[in-house]
């Protein structure tokens, strides 16, 4: 079991309190989580408890298991603003497109479709655009959440993929890739493309930014200061970068609790959640690669 490092105040700073709490022990306060999975073979996007209970499949099957090109690759999912629709990329075409399906799984229907692929889709707080990039070199795009009036929004020469809209809807948070090596810095953008700037200057590795629920932080995965990723967190206005996990394997995907005091990850092929001056609690064990936890918003969550 890996030990988390708690390394922020539990007193207001910066106008809010960043707490990490256990989801166990929170009851209606946490609501469920969507993540992937290939405990059956295939990619697919599963759901369950803020506990780890009733972990269930939510997308179909299909495809041809035996080989890595006939698989779906159901990967990445993201909640829109009111819970009621789970966006998320797949090749079921043959290169990665956006879908989008009800929560329950049902009703899954297109949105993308190009010879390019497609992936990282994250909604705007009002639930009426997304955001995501596209190509293996990557630049990030902004459409209607129908699929309609698609645009792109960055064009550098760069890298760029990974975007996470902002809660009060002003910014996309996205990673960068430094042209000819594999070091990633956090960067900002407008929606509409402009305001472009760079949050991190770490000369390292920097993935999976997301956004704390008052938009005042961002946590990321980064390699900056060992052989290894752990969670760390900035402030978006300016800041010392705060370590929040230390851990003999690779930290990666860090996801908020609508109420901002959990946070989720995925480590060593199983999704965890961390308890405040405690050790983190593993909400999946299963045989496959568990991946990309995500939360299901306070909107349906009975808050």
């Amino acid at each position: 079991m890996t030990r988390v490092q708690r390394l922020f105040s539990t007193a207001l700073a910066g106008g809010f309190a960043l707490l990490i709490a256990a989801c166990a022990g929170n009851g209606n306060l946490t609501p469920d989580l969507v993540f992937v999975s290939t405990r059956d073979g295939d990619y697919a996007i599963y759901s369950m408890s803020s506990a780890g209970d009733g972990q269930k499949r939510l997308t179909e099957a299909g495809g041809d298991p035996s080989s890595p090109g006939g698989l779906f690759f159901q990967i990445e999912p993201a909640w829109s603003p009111d819970g009621g629709r789970i966006a998320f990329a797949s090749k079921r075409e043959g290169t990665f497109d956006l879908y989008v399906m009800n929560g329950d799984g049902t009703g899954t229907r297109r949105l993308t479709s190009t010879r390019e692929d497609d992936g990282h889709p994250t909604w705007s707080p009002r639930g009426d655009r997304i955001a995501f990039s596209r190509g293996i070199e990557g630049d990030i795009y902004v459409m209607n959440a129908d699929g309609s009036a698609m645009r792109r929004i960055t064009e550098n020469g760069a890298a760029e993929t990974q975007p996470a809209w902002s809660p009060d809807g002003r910014w996309i948070a996205y990673v960068k890739r430094t042209p000819g090596t594999e070091l990633r810095e956090v960067w900002l953008v407008r929606p509409d493309g402009s305001g472009e700037r760079r949050l991190t200057s770490l000369g390292a590795a920097s993935y999976s930014p997301a956004w704390s629920p008052d938009g005042t932080r961002i946590a990321f995965s980064t390699d900056y200061r060992a052989d290894q990723f752990d969670i760390y967190f900035v402030v978006v206005a300016g800041g010392d970068l705060q370590q929040a996990t230390t851990s003999p394997d690779d930290s990666f995907e860090p996801a908020w609790s609508p109420d901002g005091e959990t946070i989720a990850f995925s480590e060593g092929g199983s999704i965890y959640s961390v308890e405040s001056e405690g050790d983190p609690a593993e909400l999946t064990a299963s045989s496959g690669n568990d991946s990309s936890p995500t939360w299901k918003p306070a909107f349906e969550a009975g808050r």
